[in-house]
């Protein structure tokens, strides 16, 4: 497989009214009555969801979170004729180890934007430059901006096989460790799966790091960057 025919450079780039649109459809929500019991048995409470949609509407600030991602090369390839988004962020020290970090399910990379700076660059934040990683953030199938399946079967297996042919067949890595998300465990490999390409990408794991993701406690914190 050819990178050069196979890899193209990203950039996002919403256009204006998308989002003028978007505002208006949040402002306009018509509200149902409030829920007549005092906890989130009948869904997700109205005290809860009235300030995050507001927020959504008048605070966030996608051009300043369109910015956070476009500062990371990011790339598009076609795998089993979906597009998968990812970025790829190689470290300034030579001999780094290439680290695949995968975000939730559901989720997106904004969740791990933080680490990139101390991974990629461990001597700028205190750490050492042997401890230094070349990252490699895809976005899932039917999230970012990673192409969205028309049919069935893009479940956590296929997805791991779409893992380990960006990273073996178009980046030319082979073994590398996995950072993975609560619910992305089997896409990553390091859980049985009955697809081929799940079950090579677990011979080629050197490590795998899980965590659990934190409880939101407010409208703010449960929005992206």
């Amino acid at each position: 497989m050819s990178n050069e025919s196979t890899v193209r450079p990203f950039s996002i780039n919403v256009p204006e009214e998308e989002l003028v649109d978007l505002r208006r459809r949040l402002a306009a929500t018509r509200w149902p009555p409030r829920e007549p019991v005092d906890d989130q048995s009948q869904g997700v409470q109205l005290a809860k969801i009235q300030p995050l949609v507001r927020y959504w509407a008048t605070d966030y600030d996608w051009r300043k979170a369109e910015a956070k991602l476009n500062a990371l090369p990011q790339f598009i390839t076609e795998i089993d004729g979906l597009d998968i988004q990812f970025a790829h962020v190689r470290s300034p020290h030579p001999d780094a180890l290439p680290l695949i970090m995968t975000h939730g399910w559901p989720g997106s990379i904004f969740e791990l934007l933080k680490v990139v700076g101390p991974l990629t660059d461990p001597t700028a934040h205190g750490g050492r430059a042997e401890d230094a990683f070349d990252l490699v953030l895809p976005s899932y199938p039917g999230y970012g901006f990673s192409g969205k399946p028309q049919s069935t079967g893009w479940g956590p297996d296929r997805a791991c096989h779409g893992r380990h042919i960006v990273r073996q067949e178009v980046l030319g890595q082979t073994h590398a460790p996995d950072h993975q998300g609560r619910r992305s465990q089997p896409a990553t490999g390091s859980t049985p799966s009955l697809h081929r390409g799940c079950r090579r990408s677990r011979r080629l794991l050197i490590g795998v790091r899980l965590r659990r993701p934190r409880k939101a406690t407010s409208a703010r914190s449960a929005s992206p960057p």
